[in-house]
């Protein structure tokens, strides 16, 4: 889905920052084992154009007290490379394949049933407004996931390979399109009997690893939230193209008075769908990455801004701090502000709060928590990036566009947005007060049409997202779904009539019903017909994979904000600003013509969340951070 990191094969790093004579040591590493390589065997990929998947460039060493890497590397001091862009998955449970690594079959032997008469039998189409949340939630949710999740598969059978559905994708192992029966509800009146798809970019396939062992999914990303989709993951180049190096600033431009990241400079850029000659803005960092689906481009923006408020309070508090502190301070702040956003605010409203402290995740304390444990380092389960695609479920498909007083003023298809940036300009505003005004798809056994049917727009003629979502669970090898109930409820199951204790009769009827047997069923397809875990929203099996993801990511990193003797930590006084953070505020800090918005923007305004001026929405006093130090040098 992430169209967004398609540049990234384009970037080529070079070895030298900006504005200074001095040239770093570089050293290579091997992606998947971690391991350093010699120089001999790094031409030897690059003689074979296999450098961006299966290297990595190591720079300088390690230094215990610098701040948090660009690129990941040095988050964890005892394995360094780890944490890195390409840095490899783990699985939770193991892979389960057919011969050569083809999908499962099924109990019997057989094929498993076809993946879109499953997904029309369990997902309804329709429309249904949510009563609780916002669009603003689909949104940053989509931000949360591309922080750490940046793949290559949408891109690949769009862009690199748009024929699987033809004779000629037969013959490409790459190719697994999706068969559209000649029954479906929607296609039986087209003639639609194919959906385009490849398999998952995997270390294996693109020659890193001999295709001897299970296919482990490339994730370009670091697997840090660092906000790398906004700062980059890449050393140094990322720099280049990002920082102004004066006053720890992006680079920005201003156009139709509102202020944006840096434009594309040259004809080449990820804008497809912009309407020329009106519609020509596209962003140019990172790596020309940002301009896909409407969330991420929305956050890059607001990021964008927000780091650079940031800054400014900064440099007017410290005049002292040269270029290099201010950006890396910033980007901290940043990044703290925001995983306080992600975590007490967002998932605690979907998640449910209590659940999140009884297991871990959120701390009881406002003050510091510290359970960093360096035998961990930094990574993503496989299953972490496929079980945010439940997200699915509760998006709204199209945008509402409202202006500053509250007044409808027209509606938008959100599919005919990806990869066009340029339509923004006159659009934000809008768009930004339609974020928290407009409700979110509800969380329920229906799905938006244009989800289910035309989900890249003019990208590709026909796209069930939800579809390809089920298939790239057998395309993954993930083991069926009642072996992950098992591991997450301690439970084991034998029949279908035992699920009762988590989905409603029909469901499991409806299960049945496409399933032969009960270790038939994918996981996907079981989460999206669980009942909601007490407290939240969220099917339990979901809640049970994601908590295993946010612990691990938050104990096996070195500079997570909430730590009190981490490089550069926040004192004490810093942390408590930080706990201060709301999507709110965020919004009135960022967001062109926010003046007024509902206290918990995630939800909708009603009598107890009343939309009120943002001079009574709390923000942080950046007083905590002046560098008494300053004042003397002065």
């Amino acid at each position: 889905m992430l169209l967004i990191f398609c540049m990234f094969i384009l970037v080529q790093c070079s070895y030298q920052f900006p504005k200074s004579p001095v040239k770093y040591l570089v050293s290579y590493y091997d992606t998947y084992t971690g391991d350093f390589i010699t120089q001999e065997k790094y031409k030897e990929h690059l003689k074979n154009n296999k450098t961006f998947w299966c290297t990595g460039e190591f720079i300088g060493d390690c230094d215990p007290n610098e701040f948090r890497r660009i690129d990941g590397t040095c988050n964890n001091l005892k394995y360094p490379t780890r944490g890195s862009s390409h840095t490899p998955p783990y699985r939770v449970l193991p892979a389960e394949f057919d011969k050569e690594f083809d999908p499962r079959l099924a109990k019997d032997g057989q094929q498993l049933s076809l993946v879109r008469p499953i997904r029309t039998t369990l997902l309804q189409e329709g429309r249904v407004p949510d009563q609780q949340f916002t669009q603003l939630l689909s949104y940053t949710l989509v931000s949360m996931s591309a922080d750490v999740i940046a793949i290559f598969d949408t891109v690949n059978y769009v862009l690199w390979k748009p024929y699987c559905c033809t004779p000629k994708g037969k013959a490409d192992r790459e190719c697994a399109p999706n068969v559209i029966p000649e029954d479906d509800p929607v296609h039986q009146f087209s003639n639609v009997r194919c959906q385009n798809m490849t398999r998952p970019r995997t270390f294996q396939s693109t020659g890193c690893v001999k295709n001897d062992t299970a296919p482990l999914r490339i994730i370009s990303s670091t697997p840090s939230y660092d906000l790398s989709h906004i700062y980059g993951n890449f050393l140094p180049k990322t720099n280049t193209k990002a920082r102004l190096f004066e006053g720890g600033l992006l680079k920005f431009e201003v156009e139709n008075g509102k202020i944006w990241p840096p434009s594309v400079t040259g004809p080449v850029n990820m804008c497809l769908l912009n309407q020329k000659p009106r519609e020509t803005r596209c962003h140019a960092a990172p790596e020309d990455g940002g301009n896909g689906i409407l969330g991420s481009n929305l956050f890059l923006i607001w990021l964008w801004r927000h780091h650079n408020l940031i800054a400014a309070q900064l440099e007017r508090l410290n005049p002292c701090w040269d270029d290099d502190k201010l950006f890396f301070t910033a980007r901290d702040i940043n990044i703290a502000y925001m995983m306080q956003i992600y975590l007490y605010e967002m998932l605690a409203e979907l998640m449910g709060h209590d659940n999140l402290i009884r297991d871990g995740v959120l701390s009881e304390s406002i003050g510091f928590r510290d359970i960093y444990n360096q035998e961990l380092y930094p990574q993503i389960s496989l299953e972490y990036p496929f079980i945010l695609r439940w997200v699915h479920l509760l998006q709204e498909a199209k945008v509402k566009m409202y202006d500053p007083e509250g007044y409808h003023l027209k509606d938008v298809k959100m599919v005919n947005l990806t990869l066009r940036t340029g339509y923004l300009v006159d659009n934000l505003e809008y768009i930004t007060q339609g974020a928290f005004r407009q409700a979110g798809g509800k969380i329920d056994y229906v799905i938006d049409p244009d989800i289910g049917e035309v989900a890249l727009g003019p990208h590709q003629r026909v796209l069930d997202v939800t579809t390809n979502d089920l298939a790239k669970n057998r395309h993954n090898g993930f083991a069926p779904y009642i072996k992950y109930k098992h591991l997450c409820s301690g439970k084991k199951y034998t029949k279908f009539e035992e699920l009762l204790d988590s989905i409603d009769p029909e469901r499991v009827e409806l299960l049945a019903e496409v399933y032969r047997h009960l270790e038939d069923i994918d996981l996907m397809a079981g989460m999206w017909v669980e009942r909601p875990l007490p407290g939240g929203v969220v099917p339990p099996t979901f809640y049970c994979l994601m908590v295993d993801q946010l612990l691990r990511t938050i104990i096996s990193d070195r500079h997570w904000y909430e730590r009190p003797n981490r490089p550069n930590a926040f004192t004490i006084e810093q942390l408590l600003e930080i706990r201060k953070a709301t999507i709110a505020r965020f919004l009135c800090d960022v967001g062109d013509t926010v003046t007024e918005i509902q206290p918990r923007a995630f939800l909708r305004a009603n009598s107890k969340n009343k939309i009120v001026s943002c001079d009574v929405i709390p923000k942080m006093n950046f007083g905590v951070w002046k560098d008494s130090t300053c004042d003397m040098k002065r």
